[in-house]
């Protein structure tokens, strides 16, 4: 089994990835808003004044000024090729500056994951 974490940088395009994704046989994306070191030390990510019980969003000055990072997990490198392959037709190039980041990490173990059966197949 392998976890995938994908930073996209350009968050107009998450519905699009989500939609790849999907397609290319992803059952389900944990999505994150965040932000990266220099945008912090930009002071461009993080609000200073943020409301008294805030919402994770309500930190980011514009929803334009952060990052989305996706992580699933999928059970076979073939599908890691697939998910790869569709994140580059909706972003481009991942070698290519500002495109996004994509880790893919082994993973030993999981707990808590429930396998549901969906259309006569199991996720």
């Amino acid at each position: 089994m392998y976890m995938i974490l994908f930073v996209l940088n350009n968050p107009d395009r998450l519905e699009e990835v989500l939609t790849a994704w999907e397609q290319a046989g992803v059952s389900g994306v944990t999505v994150l808003p965040s932000t990266g070191l220099g945008r912090i030390r930009q002071k461009e990510g993080l609000r200073d004044d943020v409301p008294l019980i805030p919402a994770l969003e309500d930190f980011y000055h514009h929803e334009s000024d952060i990052n989305h990072t996706l992580f699933t997990l999928v059970d076979s490198e073939d599908l890691v090729q697939k998910v790869l392959r569709a994140t580059e037709q909706v972003v481009g190039d991942l070698n290519q500056p500002g495109n996004g980041i994509m880790a893919v990490l082994p993973t030993v173990s999981i707990y808590g994951l429930i396998k549901r059966t969906f259309n006569g197949g199991t996720e």
